[in-house]
């Protein structure tokens, strides 16, 4: 006669059972947490500053703007010529408008290198809202750009202010000193957020730098060629709205004696820039990733 075998245990269900249908529901034991325009931005912060190209741009950006800057107040210093009571902030101009060209290229690698890895899919599956993720790329390039463009001009002017200070230089007034630093720094952030904006648009890093920087130069040198007096009008025009001629404006010294002064650069370049993110914001809810 066998031996009865004791029952073998049950198995215990691995999920909990619906108290409604008795079948198993799994129950993610992560909790679920609804994404913000604040984790887009987290998440743009951490790629910007874990990037290589980041560093080398802004450290090209830096080593420009001060370079050329120190440089350029160091011959002026050791001069025999005076500046006659003018300021000595323009003395900026230069290394600036060279070091612009770092912040495009910067704002043209933030999008368009992306769509070169094809890293834009992983970003757009986890984040589906693309306007959410372009506004977020905007904000952090935006005030990075900023902030090292205001603390590279405003070290380089005083530096520039004490170097020349017994060479004629007149002494700044206030909003010099602010045109000089907050004005140009706005001005060049949003000219990089331009680029940032062609760079969505083209989504090629190459052909985006390549229209940038002929937005930059090339109605400039355009100007230079146009002799015919019935060009007059148009070369005018070129000079006056041309990317460094406006850039000059806040150093009060303009390249020519018409167009653009005052604050007028600023809400230009904001305009331009507002149309371009408009378009570039229909453009990726339109297009396939």
């Amino acid at each position: 006669m066998s031996t009865p075998q004791p029952p073998l245990p049950q198995a215990a269900p691995a999920w909990p059972a619906d108290p409604g249908t008795g079948r198993s529901v799994y129950t993610s034991p992560i909790p679920i947490v609804r994404t913000t325009f604040l984790h887009a931005v987290s998440s743009e912060w951490t790629k910007i500053r874990s990037l290589r190209s980041t560093m080398w741009t802004l450290g090209v950006f830096v080593l420009l703007v001060v370079g050329i800057g120190l440089a350029t107040g160091a011959l002026v210093a050791n001069s025999s010529s005076s500046l006659n009571g003018d300021s000595p902030l323009p003395l900026g101009f230069f290394g600036l408008l060279l070091g612009s060209m770092c912040i495009i290229t910067l704002g043209v690698l933030t999008t368009a290198s992306e769509y070169g890895t094809g890293m834009i899919r992983t970003t757009m599956t986890s984040c589906p809202s693309r306007g959410r993720v372009l506004a977020a790329k905007a904000t952090v390039f935006f005030l990075l750009a900023f902030v090292i463009t205001l603390v590279t001009t405003a070290f380089v002017a005083f530096v520039q202010v004490a170097m020349v200070n017994g060479n004629g230089a007149g002494d700044p007034t206030g909003g010099q000193w602010v045109k000089a630093t907050v004005g140009v720094s706005l001005y060049v952030a949003l000219l990089g957020l331009l680029s940032l904006v062609i760079g969505s648009i083209v989504r090629h890093s190459a052909g985006a730098i390549a229209t940038m920087i002929g937005a930059v130069l090339a109605p400039l040198v355009i100007a230079l060629f146009m002799m015919a007096d019935s060009l007059e009008g148009v070369r005018k025009a070129l000079f006056e709205y041309s990317i460094p001629s406006q850039l000059s404006v806040f150093y009060s010294n303009s390249l020519t004696d018409s167009g653009p002064s005052g604050w007028d650069p600023l809400w230009i370049i904001l305009g331009v820039t507002a149309v371009a993110f408009a378009g570039a914001w229909l453009l990726l809810e339109q297009r396939d990733v």
